[in-house]
């Protein structure tokens, strides 16, 4: 009986998230940097020996290395399905499953689709390995700069999904993301993680991402000269949706019984809405108000992290994730954004 199977490698993946060579992958392995190469190309299949030193190298099982890939299209599972067709995706292989995620505006802007899918058919359109990226939601506007060191250090895709933090830190709790970024904890450098175990429990560990500066964006010309005088003026307010940090820095502000007409979904919505006009006033990070051309009243400095599954940490792209946000030239790229500071960057705790 005929069968069309191919082999998955994540040899080098592995590889070049540990910061090996394939000259130190061979040394270490015993393996000569021929075969080394000729495995991470797909040139030849490994026999079993092979495998299993690899694995043994590695500190993983050898189905993390190899995996047998039909050929045939199987039908997609869904993160959650598209809100129209035809619709572009992207694939992520999370806790062992290979989902896909219809195509969504995430202040990148328009990145390559992995296929389309009409009419109840995929059709995909690059060679994107699944295993190769890691999926995060997050709200942070300079997500990119991680992008860009991912791919360019790691070969490693960050596939960015625009959610704030509790909607986030609700798919890491379905199993739909390998991360959640989260800033639910005003100026408490501990209170990311404590609000983490409220929301799920043990098992999480967070990786400080950042600490930035959020306050009030300003329409120019106002005369705003302080926080208290914004609070007491009648200046039209845009909103954040219940469950971002932003609008808990609202609610610290206004009290939680404030309602508004208009209610922005990310913090450069926040900029934009004041600079066209529709509102005078909001809560933003300096950075997108900056952008902007808005003034700025400084309100907190908030810690901000990224969140994961402790039980994941093996995982070669967060391997590679944290190397590159310790890096010294990822911090220094952080650094220089207004209002970020890169001093415990890299920083894990528990959510104990």
């Amino acid at each position: 009986m005929s069968t069309d199977f191919s082999l998955k490698n994540a040899v080098r993946q592995q590889r070049l998230a540990r910061g090996w060579t394939q000259e130190e992958l061979a040394r270490r392995s015993g393996i000569s940097r021929a075969e080394v190469s000729a495995i991470e190309t797909d040139r030849v299949s490994p026999s079993a020996a092979v495998a299993l030193i690899l694995a043994g190298t590695f500190e993983c099982r050898v189905e993390d290395l190899f995996q047998l890939a039909s050929a045939a299209h199987a039908a997609p599972t869904w993160a959650w399905p598209p809100s129209r067709q035809p619709s572009r995706y992207w694939r992520a292989e999370v806790n062992r499953r290979t989902l896909t995620y219809p195509v969504e505006s995430n202040g990148l802007g328009v990145q390559p689709a992995d296929g389309t899918f009409s009419q109840g058919q995929m059709t995909l359109t690059t060679e994107c390995d699944p295993s190769r990226t890691l999926v995060l939601a997050c709200c942070d506007p300079a997500v990119g700069l991680l992008a860009h060191e991912m791919m360019k250090s790691h070969c490693v895709r960050l596939l960015v999904i625009s959610r704030s933090s509790r909607a986030a830190l609700n798919l890491l709790r379905q199993g739909l993301v390998h991360l959640a970024g989260v800033h639910l904890a005003g100026t408490d450098d501990a209170g990311n993680a404590r609000a983490v175990r409220n929301e799920l429990g043990p098992g999480y560990r967070l990786i400080r991402a950042t600490r930035w500066r959020a306050g009030l964006a300003i329409a120019p010309g106002r005369k705003v000269r302080s926080v208290r005088g914004a609070i007491g003026s009648n200046l039209r307010w845009v909103g954040r949706e219940v469950g971002s940090g932003a609008r808990q820095c609202l609610d610290d502000l206004l009290g939680k019984k404030a309602t508004f007409r208009r209610l922005a979904s990310d913090h450069r919505g926040v900029a934009e809405a004041i600079r066209c006009g529709w509102a005078e006033v909001g809560v933003t990070l300096q950075l997108t108000s900056e952008e902007a051309g808005l003034d700025f009243l400084s309100v907190r400095q908030e810690p901000y992290d990224l969140c994961y599954r402790a039980d994941c940490e093996n995982d070669p792209r967060l391997i590679a994730l944290l190397q590159v946000i310790r890096s010294v030239a990822y911090r220094g790229e952080l650094a220089a954004l207004p209002g970020y500071d890169s001093a415990s960057t890299g920083e894990v705790q528990d959510a104990q």
